[in-house]
């Protein structure tokens, strides 16, 4: 069996291992196997090949690690970071539909139609008012007034 065909097999076999897995690391050494590949295509010998390997694995990691640390910094500090499902709603500005107090209500975030409760259970909020989004609890808006710019 030729060399590169071993090293495409060993592509595809990453190449699922990061479908599978989804660890992102794989998927860097499936492109390094693939580059390997076009080494032993070319004639080269199993030592420019390991190295190939070895080469553009470190390449490919070097290139990726500052961005999967920023991005990673800022999930852990919050700051800048990229929220999603109820996580981004918090700190959004709503409209409250229906008053809200510390038992019930209902706003308007984002164009749909939430559930809300005053945060501060003693506050009244009436409807009208622009509020933002404290946090999430089931499928409540935790609420409280705000003014935005």
């Amino acid at each position: 069996m030729p060399a590169w065909l071993v090293w495409l097999i060993a592509a595809a076999l990453l190449g699922v291992v990061e479908l599978t897995t989804l660890t992102f690391v794989a998927g860097l050494m499936a492109s390094a196997a693939v580059v390997s590949a076009v080494v032993a295509a070319a004639g080269g010998g199993l030592v420019p090949q390991v190295l190939a390997f070895a080469l553009a694995s470190f390449a490919a990691l070097a290139l990726v690690f500052p961005f999967a640390t920023r991005r990673r910094r800022g999930r852990l500090r919050g700051a800048g970071s990229y929220r999603s499902g109820v996580e981004g709603l918090i700190d959004r500005p709503a409209v409250v539909i229906e008053q809200v107090d510390g038992m019930s209500g209902v706003v308007r975030i984002g164009g749909e139609l939430w559930s809300a409760r005053a945060y501060d259970q003693t506050q009244v909020i009436a409807e009208g008012t622009r509020v933002a989004v404290f946090q999430i609890d089931g499928a409540t808006a935790l609420v409280y007034p705000r003014e935005f710019a």
